[in-house]
């Protein structure tokens, strides 16, 4: 054994207590690190050959990476969509690590039976019915690829060949009707060889990001084979939703595979003021749910839910003697792109046994309060106007006057500079603007204060 590896594995509790003092640390000081920290030039070090040591690892971090880390995982980070680690998730994410299960097969350990437990909570969360099987995948964009897989699969089975066997070209171009798909659709349409250009635009609702499903319902009868509708449960820019339950109408009519995207927006079906917005959810054939966002676990974690698990495993079946018998209930190196994996599945075990849906309820009420505040201030202040009305957890708003895109970047790069938040910016309806997207289980009323008054501050400079 190398030295050092011995010297650390001989002194491993003090290193392990080396690396939580800095990490308590870091979570202590949270509140006040700096949202955004844009890099600047750094010289990367030559490959070390000898090693220091996880000491001297710890030392050279600290040194010279630390302090450029933002605080993504703290409560005024408002860019993109992103939730934070709650204390009991940080502590089944560091348990994940120290136990280092492979849930790719279940010939060694229970650690797939705990994910599948988990996965039936969150099924229950989002009032997905027993029809429905699912598992842990890295994020929304691999959530989206997996269903999309399956839908493709069916295209197939309704054509009379196997997409799994023959390759997408037997399967010719494909339709898939969406009002407001999300990158990442695109972007699983170029992996899973279907093409960026079967992806058709349904007009929208007037104002709104949601479908228009009379639209969507001429779109469909043009058609002279079956198509995949995407549908929105919570778009990125205004949190709309399309009409779930209407779509599902049109399903019944129409035969189309039904893929919903409810990365986070899902997570409305716990608040009771918000429930309806997800009416419907449980008719889709694939659903895409990201709890690195709203659930607050570490990244990177993701579910992906379906009710044709058959077409799943046609898909994603990785036949070989060492692996074993697939049998009645598959592993999961079966259903999802990967063979290896992370134990993903416990750091969300952790935060539901540790708080529950009310828990998890109170932060997503929350977090619509908090973004609704926000609103109200910035439609109040004669220097921002917003864009769209808050739906649910984003703020969509740029300033009152000059919106041109470079003033758009010169304010988040103002704003991400001064280091109290980080916004990210978008285009909505045409117009460049800023979101600000509230899914942190820390944030408070206190922040949104400092948030609103750096951004009147960077107006007015």
């Amino acid at each position: 054994m190398h030295p050092r590896l011995a010297e650390d594995l001989n002194s491993l509790p003090e290193l392990l207590d080396a690396a939580r003092k800095l990490a308590g640390e870091a979570l202590a000081g949270l509140p006040e690190r700096p949202a955004a920290v844009p890099p600047g030039d750094l010289v990367r070090a030559p490959l070390p050959l000898d090693g220091a040591g996880a000491r001297g690892a710890l030392e050279e971090f600290s040194q010279r990476w630390e302090a450029g880390f933002a605080g993504s995982a703290g409560p005024r980070y408002l860019g993109f969509v992103t939730g934070g680690a709650a204390p009991a998730s940080l502590a089944g994410d560091w348990l994940t690590s120290a136990y280092d299960q492979n849930p790719a097969s279940g010939m060694d350990s229970s650690a797939q039976d705990l994910e599948r437990e988990t996965v039936g909570w969150l099924a229950e969360l989002f009032g997905l019915g027993a029809e429905f099987s699912g598992a842990f995948v890295t994020g929304a964009t691999m959530s989206t690829v997996t269903g999309l897989a399956i839908a493709r699969e069916w295209l197939g089975e309704r054509a009379g060949i196997s997409v799994s066997d023959d390759g997408a070209a037997a399967l010719g171009p494909v339709t898939v009707l969406s009002g407001s798909p999300h990158s990442s659709v695109l972007k699983a349409l170029s992996f899973l060889g279907m093409g960026r250009s079967a992806l058709r635009k349904v007009p929208v609702l007037p104002g709104r990001e949601a479908v228009d499903v009379a639209k969507l319902a001429e779109a469909l009868e043009s058609l002279d084979g079956p198509a995949v509708v995407v549908a929105n449960a919570g778009t990125v820019n205004t949190v709309d939703f399309d009409d779930l339950r209407a779509i599902a109408a049109l399903k019944r009519r129409y035969g189309f595979w039904l893929h919903v995207d409810a990365a986070f927006g899902g997570f409305a079906a716990l608040a009771p003021e918000h429930a309806a917005l997800t009416a419907g959810l449980d008719q889709a054939d694939s659903v895409v749910v990201d709890l690195h966002k709203w659930l607050n676990v570490p990244y990177d974690s993701a579910v992906q839910f379906t009710r044709r698990r058959d077409l799943q495993l046609r898909v994603f079946s990785n036949n070989a003697a060492y692996l074993g018998e697939i049998g009645e209930t598959p592993d999961f190196l079966h259903l999802t792109p990967e063979n290896s994996r992370r134990l993903r599945a416990l750091p969300a075990w952790f935060s539901l046994v540790a708080y529950g849906r009310d828990g998890h309820r109170e932060i997503v009420e929350r977090c619509v309060s908090l973004a609704r505040d926000l609103g109200t201030r910035l439609d109040g202040s004669p220097h921002w106007r917003l864009l769209a009305p808050v739906r649910l957890n984003v703020v969509c708003f740029a300033p009152a006057q000059d919106v041109t895109q470079d003033r758009i970047d010169a304010l988040v790069r103002a704003i991400a500079e001064e280091g109290t938040t980080f916004l990210t910016p978008t285009v909505y309806d045409g117009r460049p603007g800023l979101r600000a997207a509230f899914s942190n289980w820390r944030t408070t009323p206190a922040d949104v204060d400092r948030v609103f008054a750096v951004l009147e501050r960077v107006a007015a400079g």
